[in-house]
C-alpha cells in the first residue's frame, strides 16, 4: 500500500473541493465553514492561503481566468481576488443555497442546492445548470443532500452523490445540450458505512467516492461494485481529486469540525478521534482524468 501523506494541515473545519489546475501545476481546495481558500504548488511543495472571508462550497476553474463558485448565497463569477459577480441567487423561486459543483465538457456549470436539516422538514435540493451565457436552469430535483459530481471518461454519464440518501446516481448525459435523463441508483451505500461525499473518476472509468464518517475513499467499478478501499487517517473524509504531472496523485480533503447527525453509522463515535482538517495525498499508480473548466461569461448589464 502506498504511503498516505499529509500535504497541508490548516485544521480546516470543513475541508472540501480539491481541484487540480494542470496549467499551473497547483491544487486548490476550500474550507467551507472556515471561509478560507487555498493553493498548493506541488513542484515547490508550498501551500498558501489565497483568500479568507469568502465562503466557497463548490467551484471550478473558469475560462479564460478566475473561477465559478457556489455558496449558501448563490452562484458567482470570481476573479480570484476581490471581484465577485452574482450569476444567480434563486432559480424557479428556490434559493440557490449551494453545495458541490463541477464543470461539464462544454463549459457549463452544475451544482446542487442543499437544504438538509435533521430536526425539521426541509426543501429538497435541486441540481442546477448554468449555461455559458449565465442562464440558469433546474436540471433535476428531489435530493436529500446533493453532493459530489463527476463525469465518465467517454462523457456519456454524469454521476451525483446524495449523501443523506446514501446513494450515487448515474444519468445519461447529452454533451450537446447538457441534458440529463434516465437517472438510476448505481450505488446504494450500506447503513454501516460512511456517507458518499465528493467524487472523482479515473481514466479507466472507475468512480472514487470519499466517505464522510467512513474514514476512507472507496473505488467502485463502472457497474457499481466495490473494487478497493483506501483508509484515510481522518473520520470525516470529504472529497477527492486526481492531480500531479501525470494525474496519478490522489488528493483527499477532510473536515476537522465534528458534525453529529442521525446519518451517522451506529458504530460511529462523534466525540473521539481525528475527524480531519488535513489535506492528504496518496499515489496508487492509477491515472485520473482531467477535470473540465467552465466557460461562463456575463454581460456588463448582468453584473449585480
Amino acid at each position: 500500500m502506498s504511503q498516505i501523506k499529509v500535504v497541508a494541515n490548516y485544521g480546516d473545519l470543513c475541508g472540501e473541493g480539491p481541484v487540480w489546475d494542470a496549467n499551473t501545476g497547483c491544487l486548490y481546495w476550500t474550507d467551507i465553514d472556515g471561509h478560507r481558500f487555498y493553493r498548493y504548488h506541488q513542484a515547490a511543495n508550498h501551500h498558501e492561503l489565497v483568500k479568507q472571508g469568502l465562503e466557497i462550497a463548490g467551484y471550478c476553474m473558469n475560462q479564460p481566468s478566475g473561477f465559478v463558485i457556489a455558496n449558501s448565497r448563490g452562484i458567482w463569477l470570481w476573479d480570484g481576488a476581490d471581484d465577485l459577480r452574482l450569476i444567480a441567487d434563486q432559480v424557479d423561486g428556490s434559493k440557490c443555497q449551494m453545495n458541490d459543483a463541477i464543470a461539464d465538457p462544454e463549459g457549463r456549470f452544475f451544482a446542487g442546492s442543499n437544504f438538509y436539516a435533521s430536526d425539521k422538514e426541509y426543501e429538497l435540493g435541486k441540481l442546477i445548470r448554468v449555461d455559458r451565457d449565465g442562464t440558469v436552469h433546474v436540471a433535476d430535483e428531489g435530493f436529500l443532500l446533493p453532493n459530489g459530481l463527476a463525469f465518465s471518461p467517454d462523457e456519456t454519464i454524469m454521476y451525483l452523490a446524495d449523501s443523506a440518501a446514501r446513494q450515487i446516481f448515474a444519468y445519461d448525459y447529452d454533451r450537446r445540450t447538457g441534458g440529463l435523463c434516465n437517472r438510476k441508483v448505481l450505488i446504494q451505500v450500506p447503513d454501516d458505512e460512511g456517507l458518499p461525499d465528493g467524487l472523482a473518476v479515473d481514466a479507466e472509468g472507475f468512480l472514487w467516492s470519499a466517505q464522510w464518517y467512513g474514514g476512507c475513499v472507496v473505488r467502485y467499478g463502472p457497474e457499481g461494485k466495490v473494487e478497493r478501499r483506501i483508509r484515510i487517517p481522518a473520520k470525516q473524509v470529504s472529497s477527492v481529486a486526481f492531480g500531479g504531472h501525470d494525474l496519478t496523485d490522489l488528493f483527499v480533503t477532510s473536515a476537522g469540525k465534528s458534525w453529529p447527525s442521525p446519518l451517522m453509522p451506529k458504530s460511529y463515535d462523534p466525540v473521539a478521534g481525528n475527524f480531519g482538517g488535513q489535506l492528504y495525498c496518496v499515489n496508487l499508480g492509477i491515472r485520473g482524468k482531467p477535470e473540465y473548466r467552465a466557460g461562463i461569461t456575463l454581460s456588463k448589464d448582468a453584473a449585480q
